[in-house]
């Protein structure tokens, strides 16, 4: 039970943070293999942009405002898909923030800030769905992590820190999930062209739009894989730097990000690239 891949019939999609980037693309690319979406973000005008975007499609989308920082806020958007609309086949917890951390400059507000939004967003989200999949015997949850979740980048200790975090928690939970008839997926994105990537000023090796994202995951949706992760030749190379040592490591870090070369002390902009929903 546990390889149950949700399609049409099977019911409703979740996604949160749906309302720019990676979230926005993936609830139309659904949309648009006929799947019913339920979109969750805190700025309702973008949400009701997207939902006319989706007319015409073969599926379609449903506007559930809330914030995921607010458990409450979850529970009711998980009853109002179950009473409402139907049966929670997907949840995919898109929902994040990227602070950039200069460790000249730490800020608490910008930890407390990405944990909670990141993290606790995501445990907000998962309780109830995972409540009601549990009731329903069967279901399929996707966790939207990042490359930034394999080791330290500059700037990322607090995005890549919460991205680390979910995917040890995908994993955890896994265990039980497959005896629960749940099937829980990573996903770690490379560099996505997103309102948060376009901010960087420096190239980003193998940049995607937010749309080849959508297309890639959807297509990890319905795969049997536990990682989603692309471009692949990108996050590869950065899952085998951690098999080096660590004093390679940062020295490879430094020159790839030119981050030594880089001055301290105020008015340095942030300038080494991330990906981000």
């Amino acid at each position: 039970m546990h390889d149950f891949i949700a399609h049409p019939e099977h019911g409703i999609v979740w996604i949160s943070g749906a309302s720019s980037g990676i979230g926005r693309a993936l609830a139309l690319q659904l949309a648009a293999e006929g799947y019913r979406v339920a979109v969750t973000a805190r700025d309702h005008e973008k949400l009701a942009e997207l939902q006319a975007q989706a007319n015409g499609l073969a599926g379609s989308i449903v506007v559930l405002d809330g914030d995921v920082t607010d458990p409450e806020d979850m529970e009711h958007v998980l009853a109002s898909i179950e009473y409402e609309h139907g049966t929670l086949a997907l949840a995919i917890f898109n929902a994040g923030v990227y602070l950039p951390v200069h460790a000249e400059e730490l800020k608490r507000d910008d930890f407390e800030q990405s944990f909670a939004v990141n993290v606790q967003g995501v445990v907000n989200c998962l309780i109830p769905a995972v409540r009601h999949m549990k009731a329903k015997g069967q279901g399929q949850i996707a966790i939207v992590s990042s490359v930034t979740g394999y080791g330290g980048l500059p700037t990322s200790a607090a995005y890549g820190a919460t991205k680390a975090a979910l995917i040890n928690m995908a994993e955890s939970l896994k265990f039980d999930l497959d005896k629960m008839g749940i099937r829980i997926q990573v996903v770690t994105p490379g560099f996505v062209d997103t309102p948060a990537t376009r901010k960087n000023e420096f190239p980003m090796p193998s940049l995607i739009s937010a749309e080849e994202a959508a297309a890639e995951i959807s297509a990890g949706l319905k795969s049997k894989r536990f990682e989603i992760t692309f471009p692949k030749r990108f996050t590869y190379t950065l899952k085998l730097l951690k098999l080096v040592p660590y004093g390679l490591y940062f020295r490879l870090i430094n020159r790839s990000t030119g981050w030594r070369d880089r001055p301290l002390a105020g008015g340095r902009r942030s300038v080494t690239p991330h990906p981000a929903e």
